[in-house]
């Protein structure tokens, strides 16, 4: 499993304002989002990209770009379709503890995914996650007039139709009946 979304920075926070520390990161998006539904028998997706970690006066900027190729079933057909995913991840993450005193600190911040812990650790995770459930398409097709499948049967009605009679609409059944009745002669 790759997973380094999680950084040390207590060097960081002991450097002067505008001082920065880049990383590389990379984590399977089924261990970060396992409700994001892969398509059957598709590799892994790996979310990976450059961090960019910088000093500011009331914490640490965290900024990246970060892509993952995902294969998400389409909503009509199921086959697997190929959706790029593309992260800008811009966000501020407060210590909670002063790295000079030791004394814990009240953030601000209610959002508890941005606060870096007592071990002066950040960690992308939480952050990561909702960036990629935001990012990731509602509805996916694999193409735009894909039929989907037969309701009966099952038949991916892209490969062609099946051999399933339609079901009567019971709603019709009194005017199927006047149009099947013998026509009076006269």
């Amino acid at each position: 499993m790759i997973d380094n979304l999680i950084f040390n920075v207590a060097q960081l926070l002991k450097d002067p304002v505008g001082a920065t520390r880049t990383g590389d990161v990379a984590v399977e998006l089924g261990h970060l989002t396992p409700d994001l539904k892969q398509a059957e028998d598709a590799p892994e997706a790996v979310l990976s990209g450059s961090v960019r970690l910088m000093r500011i006066d009331n914490g640490i900027l965290a900024q990246g770009t970060l892509h993952a190729q995902v294969a998400l079933p389409c909503a009509r057909c199921l086959d697997p379709v190929s959706v790029p995913l593309d992260i800008e991840l811009e966000e501020i993450f407060v210590p909670t503890i002063n790295i000079v005193t030791g004394k814990s600190i009240a953030p601000e911040e209610e959002d508890q995914a941005l606060w870096i812990d007592e071990k002066h650790i950040l960690d992308l995770h939480e952050v990561l996650r909702q960036a990629v459930m935001l990012a990731s398409p509602i509805h996916t097709l694999c193409q735009e007039d894909c039929r989907g499948l037969c309701a009966t049967c099952g038949q991916n009605l892209n490969e062609g139709p099946c051999d399933c009679q339609p079901e009567p609409d019971p709603r019709w059944a009194a005017l199927a009946a006047l149009l099947s009745r013998e026509p009076c002669e006269g």
